[in-house]
């Protein structure tokens, strides 16, 4: 499905962070990306939001790289968003959020969005 919007939360500035070339890579196959990083102004060119209450559109995908411990408490913000799915990253699996996920009918991947990306299975 293209032209997807796609939340990354735990966005990086930082060129060489996977959540970093997430974004470029979903920009690439044509995605409207809303990068989430509570201090960075722009990634990747795309503005850069401080919060989850900053996204008014439809969220296609959330692509999660956020550690249980900080996605935790967020897990509320998350559900509230309705997103069609979310792909929780290597190092970002939450079974509490996988849990209330699949309750709100919300599919959950556990997969690599670059991966997925880059082998047509996004």
């Amino acid at each position: 499905m293209a032209n997807q919007n796609v939340v990354v939360l735990g966005a990086s500035p930082k060129e060489e962070r996977y959540s970093n070339q997430a974004v470029r890579d979903l920009l690439t196959h044509g995605h409207h990306v809303y990068p989430i990083h509570p201090l960075s102004a722009q990634i990747q060119g795309q503005t850069c939001y401080k919060d989850l209450d900053e996204i008014s559109c439809e969220v296609d995908t959330l692509t999660l790289y956020l550690g249980k411990a900080r996605s935790t408490p967020l897990i509320d913000k998350i559900l509230s968003m309705k997103p069609n799915r979310i792909i929780m990253n290597p190092g970002a699996e939450n079974d509490l959020l996988e849990t209330k996920a699949l309750e709100s009918d919300i599919e959950v991947i556990r997969g690599c969005t670059l991966v997925m990306l880059r082998t047509g299975q996004f």
